[in-house]
């Protein structure tokens, strides 16, 4: 019997053994149990439903959140757990309950349990580098921006900053704890049964229908059904948010997938890799997103480019021909004829509204070097300054509200920013040595290739789980450098 699995047994037995039969067995904890059970079914008889929950938060909630911040990789899993079922779970809800509030504490959690742990480690080194740097300056120039004099409301800033700047800060949380190949094939894993399951969901929207809570929550507002209901088709959105956060993160789900074929793995993984990307892009047509349908093609232009080998170009022109061949068969299905307007933009009345809205807006941000103000525009701008000139602003493009809101020297800084990590992710593609490790960083340049043309024509960066994804796809670029670098270090001599 090998010694890990000797040893495992021997865990087991122990905990069996001191937890169970010792502790457990003990007539006093026993008391304890059967006195607490009670005490509990007494309170829910007496108080009701309410206090059933609050009890069940306590019971639940305190070790888990001592579990996250002691244990800061499995928060992590919980937290991508949480931004991707967050706004499903939030449908049946009442509209005011604030489950916003649920992210912001696990964010706080990840966040002190990094500080207790690099209080007694002290790793500092593992952020010498370019991503690490430019990103302190952006959380500067967002913190700064609160003294921005045209900015028309202090409460959007605050409401802003938490998911613009703040969630940022966990770029070093995901680079200080992700520290082995195993525990990023861990994190693929889960983020890939998450993907999976968000497919699912809309696979069920599309061919089966809407759950009637679903139907219920777009029927809440009419402008919602009216921007979802096109060409006589509901738009899908899964578990996510809308159907630009869906498409997005189909998007990612393929390129991982795509990217892990190039890795040494078993012919059965492979061929679950190949069934994933098939059924992501599939139902990605169903968010009728066109956007996203010009990443793919553009993510894999860059895969040929960085791979450069016979296999890789046979792949591209195949793919090539392919969506050339999608894109002119004549068709009557809703989603494939949205698919083909997103590669003829000029004809496309939605494109040209936001050129138009783009053109207007610009002599604003010319004018305005630090822009507006964080939340000045979208929903805070209407919640806390209505009747301002940017709320009523559609911004549309990620790229167009950094420059509203932070002025043409803010969206400078965005696009160097974007610039830096996608040329350290490239440099480290081509250096590190480990194969395993070049698949994970391939995989990751193409993720943030992909999202930094959709944050053209859509805001990509500002929804979970898509701004989740994009700052843990930042860190492993990072870790999978540091992983290759200490993976060939010469190690010590044992003397004996």
């Amino acid at each position: 019997m090998p010694n890990d699995q000797i040893r495992n047994n021997a865990n087991r037995e122990t905990f069996w053994n001191s937890i169970i039969l010792h502790k457990f067995s003990k007539p006093l904890v026993l008391f304890f149990l059967l006195f607490a059970s009670l005490f509990i079914s007494f309170v829910i008889a007496r108080q009701g439903l309410v206090a059933g929950i609050f009890i069940l938060i306590i019971i639940v909630g305190i070790p888990l959140i001592y579990a996250i911040v002691a244990y800061p990789r499995f928060g992590i899993i919980i937290f991508i757990i949480t931004s991707f079922i967050i706004n499903y779970i939030s449908r049946p809800l009442p509209p005011d309950v604030p489950i916003g509030l649920v992210m912001d504490a696990l964010t706080f959690m990840l966040i002190l349990g990094f500080f207790i742990k690099q209080r007694n480690e002290k790793r500092w080194d593992y952020f010498k580098d370019p991503i690490s740097y430019f990103i302190l300056i952006w959380l500067v120039y967002n913190l700064l921006e609160v003294l921005n004099p045209v900015a028309q409301s202090v409460l959007a800033w605050v409401f802003t900053v938490r998911t613009v700047a703040v969630l940022m800060l966990l770029y070093y949380v995901f680079v200080f704890h992700i520290r082995s190949k195993s525990y990023i094939k861990l994190l693929f894993k889960v983020i890939l049964i998450l993907e999976f399951l968000g497919a699912l969901s809309a696979f069920q929207q599309e061919n089966i229908g809407f759950f009637s809570f679903e139907s219920k929550w777009l029927n809440a507002e009419p402008l919602r059904l009216s921007l979802l209901f096109i060409y006589g088709h509901m738009r899908k959105f899964g578990i996510f948010s809308d159907p630009v956060v869906f498409a997005y993160n189909m998007v990612a789900a393929s390129l991982l997938c795509l990217s892990l074929l190039f890795a040494n793995i078993r012919s059965y993984k492979k061929v679950i890799l190949v069934f994933l990307i098939c059924f992501f892009l599939t139902v990605m047509l169903y968010s009728g997103t066109r956007a996203a349908y010009v990443l793919i093609p553009a993510a894999i232009g860059m895969l040929a480019i960085l791979k450069l080998n016979g296999k890789v170009l046979v792949f591209v022109l195949a793919a090539g021909l392919f969506l050339g061949f999608l894109i002119k068969v004549p068709t009557s299905n809703p989603s494939l004829v949205r698919f083909q307007t997103a590669f003829k933009p000029s004809t496309d009345a939605s494109f040209n509204v936001r050129a138009e809205n783009q053109r207007r807006i610009k002599p604003y941000i010319l004018t305005h070097p630090i822009g507006g103000g964080l939340g000045s525009v979208g929903i805070w701008g209407q919640r806390f300054s209505p009747n301002s000139f940017l709320a009523k602003f559609p911004p549309d493009s990620g790229y167009v509200r950094v420059a509203v809101e932070m002025g043409w020297i803010g969206l400078l800084l965005f696009c160097v920013f974007n610039f830096i990590v996608l040329k350290q992710g490239i440099y480290y593609y081509y250096i590190i040595k480990d194969p395993e490790l070049k698949t994970y960083c391939l995989a990751m340049v193409l993720i943030i290739f992909a999202l930094d043309i959709g944050n053209y024509p859509q805001q990509a960066f500002v929804q979970y789980p898509t701004n989740i994804l994009f700052y843990i796809a930042m860190a492993i670029i990072n870790v999978t450098m540091r992983l290759d670098k200490q993976n060939s270090a010469p190690q010590p001599e044992i003397s004996g």
